[in-house]
């Protein structure tokens, strides 16, 4: 049996544009320059606890308690955590109090020590920042092509990207040693299919859904941010920010075709409000 503990780890305060932008309305907006505070929306930040027969994974980090010491939002705390005033204005994040993914863990039992593995599904701050809470887990895994475009030093990347996250963090770097997904680049975790991470760039380079399947082929689909929700890919609207339009819609055209299928179980995204912490079991 596998069983997914599907756990909220914050929140994140954005510009409406973020999740839902198909039509480009460009960086003013997306950043939330030019639209007014009343119309920014709080997301969730997921993270996912995968009980498998060959291993613990934690899927993604959520925020880092540091961001938010009281629980509510601080953004004077924020912004030094952050490392950048302008990262710190355009994903404005909140943990409540028990929330933090060490926390989470000690509730259910476990330790970072237990950790067999971290995936980190990319670099950007709601999803690594709270690397610092299990540090200790025995892999920390991050695809060296989303390394690599983290470290490439354009002006958006310097912004987007804060090492300061994850300096201190021993971390595994990757390569793609299976064919799976819409680009045919994946990292097959146990050697049997079972845990696959999939490429899905578009949002970022090295961005990766994890696809859990168990012996009857039934799977559930972590699609991290290639999709914000079960709207996105119903209604086939891309989020805002990218790096490449045309792989983004193929990856989230995939991530479709994958979520209608009949062995599909769920389809579940970091920042659907509509999901609520669960557990999955199959």
């Amino acid at each position: 049996m596998i069983r997914i503990h599907v756990l909220d780890t914050g929140a994140v305060h954005v510009s409406p544009y973020v999740p839902y932008d198909s039509n480009g309305v460009g960086k003013m907006k997306l950043m939330g320059i030019t639209v007014p505070s009343n119309q920014w929306v709080w997301l969730p930040v997921m993270s996912y606890l995968i009980e498998h027969p060959n291993g613990l994974v934690l899927v993604d980090t959520g925020w880092d308690r540091r961001i938010s010491p009281s629980g509510e939002f601080d953004k004077h705390t924020q912004r030094i955590v952050l490392g950048s005033k302008m990262l710190a204005r355009v994903n404005q994040g909140m943990l409540p109090e028990g929330k933090a993914i060490d926390e989470q863990l000690l509730k259910l039992g476990f330790s970072a020590r237990d950790l067999d593995y971290v995936v980190i599904t990319h670099l950007d701050c709601d999803h690594v920042s709270g690397i610092p809470q299990v540090a200790h887990a025995k892999h920390i895994l991050v695809s060296d092509d989303e390394m690599q475009a983290a470290l490439s030093g354009t002006t958006t990347n310097r912004i987007r990207y804060q090492s300061s996250l994850w300096r201190d963090v021993p971390l595994t770097l990757y390569q793609w040693n299976s064919d799976r997904g819409p680009f045919n680049r994946s990292y097959d975790l146990f050697g049997d299919h079972s845990v696959e991470l999939i490429n899905l760039p578009g949002h970022s380079n090295g961005l990766v859904a994890v696809k859990i399947t168990n012996n009857e082929g039934k799977y559930v689909l972590l699609t991290s941010d290639a999709a914000y929700s079960q709207k996105s890919w119903r209604e086939m609207i891309l989020p805002g920010i990218f790096t490449n339009r045309n792989d983004q819609l193929k990856s989230l055209r995939w991530i479709r075709e994958e979520s209608l299928a009949p062995n599909c179980l769920a389809s579940l995204s970091t920042h659907d409000p509509d999901v609520e912490p669960h557990v999955i079991e199959f």
